[in-house]
């Protein structure tokens, strides 16, 4: 049976890059950084999370035609210590800004051992998993943090605080092997939700509240307001709340943008840029103990060996399902996305009057 005929279109990851590249440059990004968005955008997808992939190339496409986004801004760094940095993205592409910030911490990292750049006055950067991980070419464990629209809920109350600001941090293993962490402080992300209601699919009970502070299930209803439960749920959301409290500190407070409830809720009829703030960390691992691969491959070897449940569905390490996911994606020679995908940015290619995205119909 045909993709098509499943309501999926599979689309191989080079037209998908080809897609994003085309549609930057006619709004007038330049060739070199449009190609770092199309590589982060369908590496999200790559892996499996849609939500940060194509999921949001509309909206950044919007913010960029109405001015919110100057997709020509270079990042500059306001000021630095041989460890530290702090720099001011110009309301460029948080891709753009991320990676000029990444490579600023590696840089510290090996010349003194430890590399920390805090960013504001940036967009959405994607998948932070992305970022972290970029380190690790560098013989670096690699942190990345950003922060994002008030969605999580904390514990006891009944409006959105804070945001399902991610954490993620990688480190070295041998060969391609590594530990890459990447997770939202909230049960699911806001792109999650709206994927649901995007397939009029039913949310899982736990995910998310309605405006009267009860668990919702009908995606409709929850994407109006976005209320998250953060990480640990009903009973431990206190500890979401707190590690989603920890990266707005690390983010928005201590790079001078937009923190907590100053953020804007992402939509296609903003008014306002996002002045989202990140930071990154790089640790320079030739500085500390000796043999260093070589005892993280013992430690993940250990965990991945401990007895499953079900044997069909070993131990897995984070890391582990996104690395599935990719081959996955080779295997099935594309990316699946779904119709209502495939017509936003069928609509994309209409408005900017650039050529469509060229799918592949059939296995």
């Amino acid at each position: 049976m045909g993709d098509m005929e499943r309501g999926v279109t599979t689309i191989t990851v080079e037209n998908a890059k080809l897609f994003v590249f085309d549609a930057l440059t006619a709004i007038g990004t330049l060739e070199k950084d449009a190609t770092l968005c199309a590589d982060v955008l369908i590496e999200a997808d790559r892996r499996g999370h849609f939500s940060h992939g194509m999921n949001i190339f509309h909206k950044i496409v919007s913010d960029i035609e109405s001015k919110l986004c100057d997709a020509t801004a270079s990042p500059v760094i306001l000021s630095e210590s041989p460890s530290t940095a702090w720099v001011d993205g110009k309301n460029g592409l948080g891709p753009v800004v991320a990676n000029f910030c990444m490579n600023l911490a590696i840089k510290k990292a090996k010349e003194i051992g430890f590399g920390v750049v805090s960013a504001k006055c940036s967009n959405n950067p994607s998948i932070m998993g992305y970022w972290s991980e970029y380190a690790l070419k560098s013989d670096c464990i690699g942190m990345a943090f950003t922060n994002a629209a008030p969605m999580i809920v904390p514990t006891g109350a009944k409006e959105a605080a804070v945001g399902p600001n991610p954490i993620a941090m990688a480190a070295p293993s041998h060969g391609t092997d590594r530990f890459s962490l990447d997770m939202a402080t909230s049960i699911v992300s806001g792109g999650k939700i709206e994927m649901c209601r995007r397939k009029r699919e039913p949310l899982v009970k736990g995910w998310a509240y309605n405006d009267q502070g009860i668990l919702e299930t009908d995606s409709e209803i929850a994407v109006k307001k976005l209320l998250l439960v953060p990480l640990g749920g009903i009973e431990a959301g206190y500890k979401g709340f707190g590690l989603s409290c920890m990266v707005d500190i690390l983010c928005g407070v201590l790079s001078g943008s937009n923190y907590g409830s100053q953020l804007r809720v992402w939509s296609e009829n903003e008014t306002q840029p996002a002045n989202i703030g990140h930071c990154f960390m790089a640790i320079n691992i030739d500085n500390f103990a000796s043999y260093f691969r070589d005892r993280i491959q013992d430690l993940l070897s250990t965990h991945r060996n401990c007895e499953p449940i079900d044997f069909s569905k070993p131990v897995m390490i984070p890391g582990d399902l996104a690395k599935l996911h990719r081959k996955k994606v080779a295997k099935q020679k594309g990316i699946r996305y779904s119709q209502q995908q495939i017509n936003t940015c069928q609509m994309i290619a209409n408005r900017l009057r650039i050529k469509p995205l060229q799918c592949k119909t059939s296995n």
